[in-house]
């Protein structure tokens, strides 16, 4: 809360004050509840006012609302005023005559009053205070009507059907197309492969590869034995227990 706002509120209460000859002490505190701006106006007495002022404006932010509403629910809670007086240090009373102060629709701050000469008089001079910040409050822009859309007719069940493409479903893999292989040629007796005759007559043709040199053609394995060639020959048995 700035202090031009404390003083506009200050001058407003002070104001129907003087109408109603009732002099009061005038407290206004920000949201924390921290003295802004205070004000005695019977100087020479009404010593207890103004701490009674500071209280009431205290309690008015502490449970955001008037301080007549916090004493009518709370007077049915056993020792609920004397608790919070002494966790406050003071700060906390039950009588009317403190509100909120709210700009915006935060509240920014309470206002308490105090010393009033008559039943009612201190928040009726606290309310003078508010209708001073209503009139310097800034005016919520009202939003213009909107104008209504015309309705859009729905599409018909086939074209709702096929107008989420990403729905559908898709293969995991994608398609291969199968290599084809080519068919061994017959090598000559030189060793180069013998090109088959082209068909120019406009039929299906086969591509095989360019050069086919170093293909060899497939023989059929054979086992090879060291002792194939050497004639066999029989053991001879020998006379004196071995053998030739």
């Amino acid at each position: 809360m700035s202090i031009d706002i404390a003083r506009k509120i200050l001058e407003a209460s002070k104001q129907r004050a003087r109408e109603l000859r009732s002099p009061v002490s005038i407290a206004i505190v920000d949201a924390g509840g921290h003295l802004v701006l205070f004000e005695r106006m019977m100087s020479p007495y009404g010593w207890a006012t103004g701490n009674i002022s500071i209280a009431k404006a205290s309690t008015a932010v502490m449970f955001n609302q008037s301080t007549d509403a916090v004493a009518q629910w709370g007077a049915a809670i056993p020792g609920f005023a004397s608790s919070l007086s002494e966790m406050t240090h003071g700060k906390f009373i039950m009588a009317a005559g403190g509100w909120p102060i709210r700009m915006g629709g935060a509240t920014i701050g309470g206002i308490g009053v105090s010393g009033g000469n008559a039943p009612g008089r201190d928040d009726e001079i606290a309310r003078a205070g508010l209708g001073a910040l209503e009139a310097i409050a800034p005016a919520i822009p009202v939003a213009p009507p909107q104008q209504p859309q015309a309705a859009i007719p729905a599409a018909p069940p086939q074209q709702q059907q096929h107008s989420r493409p990403y729905m559908q479903p898709t293969p995991t893999y994608p398609s291969m197309t199968p290599s084809v292989s080519s068919p061994s040629l017959p090598l000559s007796a030189g060793g180069s492969s013998s090109t088959p005759p082209s068909n120019s007559g406009g039929g299906n043709q086969q591509n095989f590869p360019a050069s086919t040199q170093n293909l060899v053609p497939e023989q059929p394995l054979r086992e090879e034995y060291p002792f194939e060639d050497q004639p066999y020959t029989p053991f001879e048995d020998n006379r004196s227990g071995g053998k030739q």
